[in-house]
């Protein structure tokens, strides 16, 4: 259009993933995802949403990609086919086999399917329709986790077991400590605390991971959980990965505390022998109250009075040691465990249950993503970006990960930059001058930090905004994400410059690492980064080397569905028949998103994921006023489809396994001993006429539809709603 009038609205059907401004010509685009994040409305309808399905929509499936089917193996997903079938019209997942096989999924179906997570060099065999390799290769993988799982689950019953110590519920000062936070908190923050709070208030000792992306407020849960434990005449320690964290996580609960008649102390090698000395005879005695340090109070001659709470800050960059001995100090006490990229195997433990959980999703107000541009080494375009960081009275890190050349490298910037005050951090400087160099950077009297990566976790400088680094290729994916996490931490765009050598070979790992960084730029983007990084280095080093194999043999989600299983063998208490259930429901109604209802094939196959993972008439809901919202009224079909959803809900619940139409007559199929008499006669009564029962092995109730289609969703929920209410009275 040519016709626009000033201060003239006009809404258009367009598929456009982000807004745009044209100030000259006086337009603004805005598309429906700036005024209406899903992400946030969903957190707000559902704010108590469970932490392990928080998770566990990460994994995008796109064309080409290797996708794993629960019950026929890996193929290639090859996009979305229009079927129809006795007058029904249904979109189907097109998989492609080994040879010319080929099997068509419904959408509804779409929780069958995994995408295919592995290490990247591994040789993914494609399966063959038919037979029983599939099933001899789960069965191997099964009796490797069967193995495992024997492992994991005495080594975690031995703390469920633990007798721990259950603290008091919230004391009024621990509410006016509360109260005395400067910030809003975030739903997830609040979510969080009263999970941390509900496990120290246990007998039994509490072992939770806290996951929240860089900056989204996991300090405050462990401050929150740390005066808990105090005011209870019980210690907490504070375990940090480096001295500099500890240092700024000291003054963070002393500035937070100073009010309180808490003791709050600090070991690390920034206390003088004599200092270090002197804390060790009050952490014996009772006196300090919180001890906050680095792997130093891991050391045999700390000993503590009464330790009731161990807050562990980013496990996984503490080494194997390290580690062994925080075994042994986790005993019987209650540990929280933070990370903003959680490796692979935590995350794993998370998904199946043997953790518990508690997800930040959502980032404070006014907080913006960062970012993020990979280009070749070129010091005249990073001079001018750290000179504009500078122009608005900000301060940059330029990362030189090798303390050779380090002074070299910040003399070369402070002869291109020469009004910026230039200052070098590495580890293996003298520890005062560190400490210095850090305090000058935390107080604005340093423009530029050149430094290694002992920045890399939980140094807090709101006013650095710009963050560069040398040679981003040869480092890993979650920790470019964490160093780039030490940017953007205030109201402030903040800007992220990953380079790599010019005229270099970058390696195919490399290149898809670079890459990963550069597309997850938004915030939330912790777990999928733990995800990818799994797919880009293997699966080797998660489990052992032994499950190496078995992970790429069937992919990663496969593989933990089947650890799952395994684990609740040995545990004895198998899961309720209903979740092992695998509903197909074969209906002659249309049940599909019309292309032009959603245009976009990528958001047309997000919502499918939507549909299928519906478990609740509240999801269902859900799912209904996201449509809405998005793209208008909903179309038949795509009612069908969420109505179809939720009666595979309905039906695992009632241990109805096949609902199939033949005709006039509907058919609902269940597992062996799982309906009664009593049951069969009440539907009976409610749909007089209509309702004949097979009481065979496998028994079956038949359903005349007696031609009303309008009717025919609705009455088979209430079929099954009637079964379950009667099962659960």
């Amino acid at each position: 259009r040519n016709d626009f009038q000033n201060g003239e609205f006009v809404i258009f059907r367009v598929c456009l993933h982000k807004g745009f401004e044209y100030p000259d010509i006086g337009l603004v685009l805005i598309s429906d995802r700036d005024i209406l994040p899903q992400d946030k409305k969903r957190s707000e309808r559902r704010s108590n949403i469970d932490n392990t399905k928080r998770l566990k929509s990460f994994n995008d499936i796109n064309i080409g990609d290797y996708v794993v089917h629960r019950h026929h193996g890996i193929g290639r997903y090859v996009g979305i086919h229009q079927i129809n079938i006795n007058n029904a019209v249904k979109d189907y997942l097109k998989i492609q086999y080994r040879g010319t096989d080929v099997l068509y999924v419904p959408v509804d179906q779409l929780d069958m399917l995994y995408k295919y997570t592995g290490s990247q060099n591994a040789n993914v065999k494609i399966n063959k329709l038919g037979g029983t390799e599939w099933q001899k290769t789960t069965s191997k993988v099964k009796k490797s986790t069967g193995e495992l799982a024997i492992n994991l689950v005495s080594l975690y019953a031995e703390r469920e077991a633990g007798k721990g110590y259950a603290f008091s519920e919230d004391s009024f000062y621990q509410r006016e400590f509360e109260d005395r936070f400067i910030y809003q908190e975030t739903e997830d923050q609040l979510r969080s605390i009263r999970e941390v709070k509900r496990d120290m208030e246990s007998p039994k000792p509490m072992d939770r991971l806290l996951c929240g992306d860089v900056g989204y407020g996991k300090t405050e849960i462990a401050i929150r959980a740390a005066f808990k434990a105090a005011s209870d005449s019980k210690q907490a320690a504070y375990l940090c990965p480096t001295t500099v964290l500890a240092m700024q996580q000291y003054e963070n609960f002393c500035s937070r505390m100073e009010d309180f008649a808490i003791n709050v102390e600090m070991l690390s090698r920034f206390r003088t022998p004599a200092q270090q000395k002197d804390i060790l005879k009050r952490v014996k005695s009772g006196e300090v109250d919180i001890l906050i340090g680095t792997h130093r109070i891991l050391q045999k001659d700390v000993q503590f009075h009464d330790l009731g709470l161990l807050i562990v800050d980013e496990e996984q960059r503490f080494g194997v040691g390290d580690k062994e001995k925080l075994k042994d100090l986790k005993r019987n006490i209650d540990v929280l465990t933070m990370t903003a990229t959680p490796i692979p195997r935590t995350l794993h433990m998370a998904m199946i249950d043997i953790r518990d959980m508690s997800v930040l999703s959502n980032p404070p107000e006014n907080r913006y993503p960062v970012q993020t541009y990979v280009l070749e080494h070129n010091m005249t375009i990073l001079a001018d970006a750290m000179r504009k960081e500078l122009a608005r009275g900000g301060q940059v890190f330029y990362l030189y990960n090798r303390t050779e050349g380090i002074q070299r490298a910040a003399a070369e910037i402070q002869a291109l930059i020469p009004e910026a005050k230039v200052d070098v951090g590495h580890g293996k400087m003298p520890e005062g001058r560190l400490e210095d160099i850090m305090y000058d950077m935390v107080n604005g009297n340093t423009d530029i930090l050149v430094c290694t990566t002992i920045i890399e976790t939980g140094l807090d400088i709101p006013n650095a905004n710009t963050i560069i680094i040398e040679d981003a290729d040869k480092m890993g994916l979650s920790q470019l994400y964490q160093l780039r996490g030490r940017v953007g931490r205030s109201n402030r765009s903040a800007y992220a410059y990953f380079t790599y050598k010019k005229d270099g070979i970058l390696s195919d790992v490399a290149q898809k690492r670079l890459s990963a960084i550069k597309e997850f730029t938004e915030f939330g983007s912790g777990f999928k980064i733990a995800m990818r990084d799994l797919e880009i280095r293997g699966a080797g080093d998660i489990l052992g080397a032994r499950q190496h194999g078995h992970m790429d043999a069937v992919g990663y989600d496969m593989y933990c569905k089947l650890l799952k299983e395994s684990i609740d063998e040995i545990k004895g208490g198998a899961p309720a028949v209903s979740g092992d259930i695998d509903v197909t429901i074969e209906l002659d109604v249309d049940a599909y998103i019309p292309d032009e209802y959603i245009r976009n094939h990528n958001q047309r196959i997000d919502m499918y994921k939507r549909i299928a993972s519906i478990e609740s008439e509240e999801d269902a809901v859900d799912v209904i006023d996201e449509l809405t919202d998005r793209y208008g009224d909903i179309p038949k079909s795509a009612g069908n489809l969420i109505d179809i959803a939720y009666i595979k809900v309905l039906a695992k619940n009632a241990a109805v396994y096949n609902i199939e139409q033949k005709g006039s007559n509907v058919f609902l199929r269940f597992s062996p001993g799982t309906i009664t008499m009593s049951t069969v006669a009440a539907l009976v009564a409610a749909l007089p006429s209509r309702i004949l029962f097979n009481a065979s092995e496998n028994p079956y109730l038949t359903y005349r539809t007696a031609g009303e289609t309008n009717k025919l969703l609705s009455n088979i929920k209430f079929m099954l709603q009637t079964i379950n209410e009667l099962k659960s009275s």
